[in-house]
């Protein structure tokens, strides 16, 4: 029932104020007139009159803001026809409205396609259609943005297509593709439409027709500009390409021409004026182009429509009193009156008066009618305004509530996200200075590497320097060692040769006496000849001697010229030694230089990476520190009482913060072993503070559901382990404390709660493990027997419903029960299925062990089936209850769809259940698989009748007046208009609450 949302002209021009808010004010309720009118559930096209209203209010705020306001509240998941004539109507906006329309409909992108994802998984014939054509919509807006040259309504002149398209041809082909899209969106609309269409035998003329083939006048037009858009480029020579390479584009041009067919009546429309018969183009024609004629559509001029406001009562008049009434007889005009009398004046006021009677009594019955049904209509409207009003304060109160949880939460979540934001923001700062640090160490490492290779070089040199002066010196001795020698020979020589001089000197003194003595004798006694030989003798002696000390002044006078050569060669071997040795000494000094130069530089690089390397530690640590410092906070926040967890996860969490200590002892020690390498000790660290703070935080979250001396002794556990993991964090940022820090410490109060944790586990089943396959079994029967019970109960509740309602009623509660039916057949095909996979599971798991085994040592699965099964079955019992009781009118459609849902979830656990050990190639699987879907859609299905059934519900539902009088009907109807009144009145300011 439309409920009365306009005022009238003479109320609002009463109200005081400002003339811009009024303006303003008066187009806020056209619009929402326009769009509660253009936009209903009724199966009917969109009056062009509320379209044109909408499209101009577009053009008044330049934008669509008002529209998207209003259409927003829209109930669209409610009813595919409301999602249909949005479609419809937001089509005509996009292609007659504002050019900043696309922009605002950008902006709500994701309202559109949910709108459509919704119903493209509902069995709905409006739905399917509501699936494409937000698809078509999605489609329009991405390419006119991408393409702003072209607007909304397609219409461009060649000349600013060949711009757009320019000359490179990526683009004209780019360009092509995406009209080719464009134009199968269109046509799939289209196509989907007819389908329906032929498929319910629909007649076109009637408003079910009129109603889907409205869009397609949009559809129409789109599809004439781009016939001629993708015409002209798949053309050989205009676009400038090889018939190859356009082959694609004129196949899917003749596909799409066949499809879209504007010559033919059966297609979108009926044959465009100005066309000659229609064929496809030959493309390979050069003259072909010069043939082609641009498609017009040619829309025809439409009456104009009534766009008086209508009144709230329709009251007909009589014929004027000046009108006579025309009564003639054909009898009386041709013979006249009967036995020859006229009729008196007074008999003839006498009828007129009656038939006048005649004719108020009937005009007031009308109008009594009238009233009456107008009046039912008020009292309905005045209880939905109340219902409204009513429901509006308690959203209001729901809605300050939320506001000020929300606000709460959204504070949470700055300071959560500023937080998350600064700990990012230093994670990746320590990110890009330990890559810094470790390019620089890689760098360090290079040049310490190249010292070290220098340095060996310079130590060789160094050494054959040391080699090649040993040689040297060992050259010098042997030089020294000779000279001594040659000194020493010609020393000797000159000793002999003086020797033999004076000995000889001393000989030829004593000849030359002995023959001056003998000389004198021959002298003074001529006779004594032998005496004379022997002096001849003595003479030839002498000159022997003469001869050789000639031959010995000659051999000392050689040896005298090779000891100057000799001494020549040895000063020329002192030079070049003394040379020698300066070079040497020259060399060795610029090589002890070089090599205590690099001495210092290794040891500044050696310290300043093992600073950096300490720097990377220390920065790590602090940020460790910070993670565990807000994992303790979280024990005493008032705020994580919500958050729970299990003791299962937090064994793990444990053990894994335990095996993650290991490795930080391990990295410890070797950074105390080497501080140039830092690399384990940080991974290592990094890694404990986060499994460190996750554990104290699942800690925490673990003991509020745990009894209260153990959740007391676990927080305190919690809290030791947090205390000593940042006593460990603040020694590793103190290079002096480094080798003092004792990773081992944290590792007591970690085997604490891993020790709590697993004390805290939930015990098993009280029963026997070797009862546990027998249970099973017991489960699934129950659940199989639960479900066998919900579907007769139905079928029973099926068949009193049709003895105890009638008309909606009964309609509304079998398409309910019909749609619970099929969800409880499903579920129990999805039961059966499950059960013959656990076969399955038994059968190729189990060995040569037995059923009963098997489930025993599988206990934790076997408890999750019978947890599944139970839940399952408890499901379908409260499905049917819920059902019973909004049959009988003493439940409310809610709980019916909570337990929908309530069932759903059931079942996807006893599917979760089953599959666990299931093999992901089992034909069981895939069958469970799909009975899990269609236990969805059923489910859906059930919410969907449900909804729909309670709007019909509420639509229909009428009130009986006909046991009133005229006085109480005219009371109730004064009554009501001051209803009306006042709710029309507090409407707006609700409104305006609600909108802001």
């Amino acid at each position: 029932m439309n409920s009365i949302k306009s005022v009238p002209a003479r109320v609002l021009s009463r109200r005081p104020g400002h003339s811009l808010e009024a303006e303003r004010e008066q187009f806020d309720k056209t619009q929402a007139i326009s769009i509660s009118k253009a936009i209903n559930t009724q199966e009917a096209p969109v009056k062009e009159k509320h379209a044109r209203r909408i499209i101009l209010g577009t053009h008044h705020e330049k934008g669509a803001f008002t529209f998207w306001s209003y259409a927003i509240g829209l109930p669209l998941p409610s009813s595919s026809i409301l999602s249909w004539k949005f479609c419809h109507v937001l089509h005509k906006v996009l292609r007659d409205g504002h050019p900043n329309v696309l922009h605002d409909c950008q902006r709500h992108r994701s309202n559109i396609r949910e709108i459509g994802d919704l119903w493209g998984h509902l069995h709905d014939r409006y739905g399917q259609l509501v699936n494409v054509y937000t698809k078509l919509l999605l489609t329009k807006i991405s390419f006119h943005l991408k393409h702003p040259q072209f607007p909304a309504g397609l219409e461009v002149t060649d000349e600013v297509l060949e711009k757009t398209a320019g000359t490179d041809v990526n683009n004209i082909f780019q360009l092509t593709v995406e009209m080719f899209d464009y134009m199968d969106c269109e046509l799939r609309l289209s196509e989907s439409v007819f389908r329906q269409l032929n498929t319910a035998i629909a007649v076109s003329q009637m408003s079910s027709g009129q109603c889907r083939l409205a869009p397609l006048i949009q559809v129409i037009q789109d599809c004439s500009h781009l016939y001629h858009y993708t015409e002209v480029p798949s053309n050989p020579p205009s676009s400038g390409l090889p018939a190859d390479t356009l082959q694609g584009h004129r196949d899917r041009f003749h596909e799409q021409f066949h499809r879209y067919d504007p010559g033919t009546e059966d297609a979108l429309g009926p044959r465009e004026p100005g066309l000659p018969g229609w064929g496809p183009p030959n493309f390979l024609r050069a003259s072909a182009l010069a043939e082609h004629i641009k498609p017009v559509v040619v829309i025809p001029e439409e009456a104009p429509e009534d766009e008086e406001p209508e009144n709230l009562i329709e009251i007909s008049t009589g014929p004027p009193a000046g009108e006579p009434v025309v009564v003639a007889d054909l009898f009386e005009q041709t013979f006249g009156p009967p036995n020859g009398s006229l009729k008196d004046d007074r008999d003839m006021q006498i009828e007129t008066l009656k038939r006048e009677v005649e004719t108020l009594r009937a005009e007031l019955e009308k109008i009594r009618l009238e009233a009456q049904r107008y009046v039912s209509q008020l009292k309905g409207q005045v209880n939905t305004l109340e219902a409204e009003l009513e429901e509006q304060r308690k959203q209001k109160q729901k809605a300050l509530v939320d506001n000020e949880q929300l606000r709460h939460e959204l504070a949470q979540l700055r300071a959560a996200q500023r937080e998350g934001e600064r700990n990012q923001g230093l994670r990746e700062e320590a990110e890009k200075k330990a890559s810094t640090i470790e390019a620089r160490y890689h760098k360090l490492k290079e040049k310490h590497s190249e010292l070290i290779g220098t340095h060996a070089e310079l130590l060789r040199k160094n050494a054959d320097t040391a080699k090649q002066l040993t040689v040297t010196q060992q050259s010098q001795e042997e030089v020294a060692r000779v000279k001594e020698q040659l000194a020493f020979q010609m020393e000797q020589v000159k000793r002999e040769s003086e020797m033999k001089l004076e000995e000889q000197s001393d000989l030829l003194e004593q000849l030359r006496k002995e023959l001056e003595a003998k000389a004198g004798e021959l002298v003074s006694d001529p006779p004594q000849a032998g005496v004379g030989r022997n002096a001849g003798d003595r003479l030839w002696a002498l000159d022997t001697l003469s001869a050789e000390k000639a031959a010995l002044s000659s051999a000392v006078q050689q040896r005298e010229a090779e000891l100057l050569a000799a001494q020549g060669l040895v000063r020329e071997k002192d030079a070049a030694l003394s040379l020698e040795q300066q070079r040497s000494s020259q060399e060795t000094a610029e090589l002890r230089g070089q090599l205590a130069d690099k001495e210092s530089r290794e040891r500044e690089l050696r310290q300043r990476l093992l600073d950096e390397q300490f720097a990377v530690l220390r920065g790590t640590a602090a940020e460790a520190e910070r993670i565990l410092q807000d994992a303790v906070a979280k024990l005493d926040d008032p705020l994580h009482l919500r958050c729970t967890s299990s003791p299962d996860y937090l064994v793990s969490r444990a053990q894994a913060a335990l095996d993650a200590m290991s490795a930080l002892e391990k990295g410890h020690a070797q950074y105390l072993v080497s501080r140039s390498d830092a690399s384990a000790l940080v991974a290592a660290l990094t890694q404990f503070s986060y499994l460190a703070a996750d554990t104290i935080v699942n800690g925490s979250a673990t003991s509020h559901l745990a009894p209260t001396d153990p959740a007391d002794r676990l927080i305190d556990t919690c809290r030791e382990c947090g205390a000593r993991a940042l006593e460990l964090m603040g020694q590793l940022q103190e290079q002096g404390t480094v080798h003092q820090a004792q990773p081992g410490l944290v590792r007591v109060p970690l085997q604490g709660v891993l020790q709590l944790g697993q004390e805290l586990k939930p015990k098993s089943l009280d029963v026997r493990q070797e009862e546990l396959g027998a249970m099973v079994d017991k489960e699934m029967a129950a659940t199989s027997a639960a479900i066998e019970d919900a579907v007769r109960r139905i079928e029973d509740m099926m068949n009193q419903a049709r003895h105890a309602s009638s008309g909606v009623k009964l309609e509304v509660n079998e398409r309910i029960l019909n749609s619970c039916t099929d969800l409880m057949k499903a579920i129990r095909l999805l039961v059966t299925t499950s059960t013959s996979l656990q076969k399955e599971i038994v059968e190729s798991g189990r060995g040569a062990a037995t059923q009963q085994e098997f489930y025993a040592k599988n206990s934790r699965w076997t408890e999750g089936l019978i947890s599944a099964s139970k839940a399952v079955g408890w499901g379908a019992t409260q499905l049917v209850e819920s059902a019973d009781r909004v049959v009988l009118h003493t439940g409310k459609y809610e709980e019916l769809i909570v337990c929908s849902h309530e069932i759903a979830a059931s079942t996807a656990q006893l599917v979760a259940a089953s599959k666990v050990k299931a093999d992901k190639h089992s034909p069981h699987l895939s069958r469970l698989q799909e009975c899990s879907r269609t236990v969805n859609e059923m489910a859906a299905s059930v919410v969907a009748s449900t909804k729909s059934g309670q709007e019909q519900i509420e639509e229909r539902d009428t009130m009986d007046f006909s046991g009133l009088s005229l006085i109480k009907l005219k009371k109730q109807e004064m009554e009501t208009q001051v209803s009306a009144c006042s709710c029309s009145g507090a409407e707006p300011w609700a409104g305006g609450r609600h909108r802001s």
